[in-house]
Parts: structure tokens; sequence; C-alpha cells
């Protein structure tokens, strides 16, 4: 991806900044740094944050040279793997996160932060996540930093105690109305944890990334398979029909007395991230359909490069398309389930599917790592 052309902006995502939504970059790497691909973006006002993906950063160790220099002063030094794949990991934090610091300062820390993934065998052992997020927390040294921690059981005891810890949270790999929820009383418990360890709670940022894009690629499989001529009428409907659903949960759980007291602190709401997939999912004849159709103040749309490209070139909004839909997303389930299609069932698959993909991932990085460390060495 780092020499990729991409436009450097666009009617839409000028559109969609106006409607209070923050495009992203996702599937971050570090040619995307090297390439001038995020400066141009971010100059162009095209991005207002970035993600990074370990598959990505795999893709970038073994496709180009952009680690080089790096890795070789890492063999030289003998530098045990781990220490090796950290190290490359905050470095590119670090380098995103100056990019977005003018966007982090203009906007008074609402935009322009960067996560980064830890080591997902770790999502299972909420101390180890702690102490790792610590650990990349205290490298980075940048206050648009986040870290990222898929919402598994253990997760969110970690997220708690990181927020509690001042330490921002991207929270990931959520797929249904209910673990969002979860991830919403998580939130207000660390945040309660740092107000009671007195620190500032305007500085302690989250955002939570629901996977739209294998949302709508569970469902429509399981759609394809029954068959009929009911069910091509709903594909591509469950994605939208759970984003309206969480939204308005969003919007409920920001109207209770507990987020009150926390806002009279200072606390900012966690925003809402609409992931459409890195890459795109496979078979989506349009995947910018998720930017023109999941439209909502105070959210995110986080998109890789070709989706960017070309919803800049492409993309034709259509307003607020989440707020008061609650009623039509109900019926849009209700609809689905009559046919078999569970969204549930379809969450605890994806949710187990996506630990499995980033554990894999994650391999594929630390392989690619040591591959170079002996090959530099």
């Amino acid at each position: 991806m780092g020499e990729r052309t991409v436009t450097s902006g666009g009617a839409v995502l000028r559109e969609l900044i106006a409607e209070g939504v923050s495009p992203w970059l996702d599937g971050l790497c570090r040619s995307s740094l090297t390439s001038g691909l995020l400066a141009r973006l971010v100059t162009s006002g095209a991005v207002r944050g970035a993600a990074f993906e370990p598959a990505a950063l795999a893709r970038d160790l073994t496709g180009t040279t952009a680690y080089h220099q790096q890795l070789a002063h890492l063999a030289c030094r003998s530098v045990p793997l781990e220490t090796a794949v950290h190290a490359l990991c905050a470095y590119d934090l670090r380098s995103a996160c100056d990019e977005l610091r003018p966007v982090f300062e203009a906007t008074d820390g609402l935009d322009g932060q960067v996560s980064m993934d830890l080591d997902p065998a770790l999502a299972h052992d909420a101390p180890a996540t702690v102490a790792a997020a610590a650990e990349l927390h205290r490298a980075a040294c940048r206050p648009n930093a986040l870290v990222k921690i898929p919402a598994t059981d253990e997760g969110l005891a970690a997220i708690v105690e990181c927020l509690g810890r001042g330490i921002g949270v991207h929270v990931t790999e959520v797929f249904s109305v209910r673990r969002y929820g979860q991830v919403v009383d998580a939130y207000f418990e660390g945040l309660e944890r740092a107000l009671e360890k007195g620190l500032d709670l305007s500085s302690v940022s989250s955002l939570v990334s629901l996977s739209v894009g294998r949302i709508d690629a569970e469902a429509d499989s399981r759609l394809a398979e029954l068959g009929g001529r009911t069910a091509p009428a709903l594909h591509g409907t469950a994605a939208l029909a759970t984003a309206r659903l969480v939204y308005r949960l969003y919007e409920e759980r920001l109207g209770c007395p507990r987020w009150r007291a926390l806002t009279a602190r200072r606390a900012r709401p966690q925003r809402l991230v609409w992931d459409v997939g890195t890459p795109p999912v496979p078979g989506d004849p349009r995947p910018v359909r998720y930017v023109e159709t999941l439209v909502a103040w105070g959210t995110v749309i986080a998109m890789p490069a070709a989706v960017l490209d070309e919803a800049g070139r492409s993309g034709r909004l259509q307003g607020d398309t989440l707020t008061g839909e609650h009623r039509a997303a109900r019926a849009a389930v209700d609809r689905l389930e009559e046919l078999g299609v569970l969204l549930d069932e379809v969450a605890k698959k994806l949710e187990a599917e996506s630990m499995d993909h980033l554990v894999a991932s994650w391999r594929e990085l630390r392989s690619a790592v040591g591959e170079r460390l002996r090959t530099a060495g």
C-alpha cells in the first residue's frame, strides 16, 4: 500500500466531516509514512485519524524496504524477537502520532488519534494485556496514541484497568449490540476509576469499532444458503441495522445519570467507529457504500486506502442515516431472524473468527520480523 496513489480529498470527505463523521485511514504501515501518503492525507484534510493493522505491517515488512534500516540496527544489537517487534510498532506509532498531532491539537483532542494493536495472544489474559498496553503507552509517549484491545470477556476487564490508568483505548472486535453495551459499561467504569485517581478525564480517549463489513459478509452468506425470493432483498441490511441499534444505545447511554456525572467532570464520549474492513470484504462490489450509509454526528468511519480513494472520487452521501432509525433497524433484524439468520449467532461466530485472524496476522508479523533480523544480521 505504501506507494498507492490516493486522492487528496474530495467533496464527500469534506461533507463527512461537516456531518460530524471523521474519516480514518485503516491498515496503516510504515510505507504509508515514508512515502508521505499519511502526511498528504492529513494536510489535505482527507483523514483525521489512523489505525495500524498487523496483517498490513507484515505485508509491508516482506514486500518493502521500509523497515530495513531499523531492523539492521536491531540485528546488530542482537535484540530478542519480541523486543524487536515492540520497537518497530512503537516507532511506527510515534511517527504516525506526530503526523496527526496538528489535527489532535486543532480539535482539542477530539480527532488526530492513532491506534496500534497488542499481541492478540494476550486477549484472554487481562493482566498481561494491561502490562503490554502500559508498555506500549510508555514507549509511544504521545497524547494521541491509543492501544487496541479486543472486546473479549477478559479484554473488557483490561479496558477498565487501562482507562483507569489514563491509557487511551481503541476497543475492537465488536459485532453486536449486546457486546457494545458491555463495552460502554467498561468505559464508564474505567473513567470512574480514573476520576478516583485524580486524573483529568478530558485527557482519557476511547473509541469502539463495529466491524460492519464482516457482519454483512457473514449474514449475506447465510442468506445465500437459504435461497428463495425473499433472502436476496435482505442482502446488505444486517450491518446497517446493527449500526442503527448500536447508535441508538449510544444516544441512550449518553443521556443516563451515570454519564451525566462523568461529563460534568469533563469526560468525553467514547466514539463509535464504523470499520469497513482491511482489506475490504472479498466480493463486496461497492464497499464505499458504508461511507455513504453510516453517517451520524460524532462517529468515525475507518477505511483502507482503496475505499478512501473511491469515496473521495465517487462517494455520494445520504445525510444522517442513523439517528431515529432504530425502529426500521429492529424491523430489519426481525425479518432476518424470521428467515433463521440470528445476529447473535453471527456475532458469536465472528468474535471467534476475528480473534483467530488476529492471532494468525500477529504470528505472520513476528515471523516476518524474525526472518528480517536473521538476514539483516
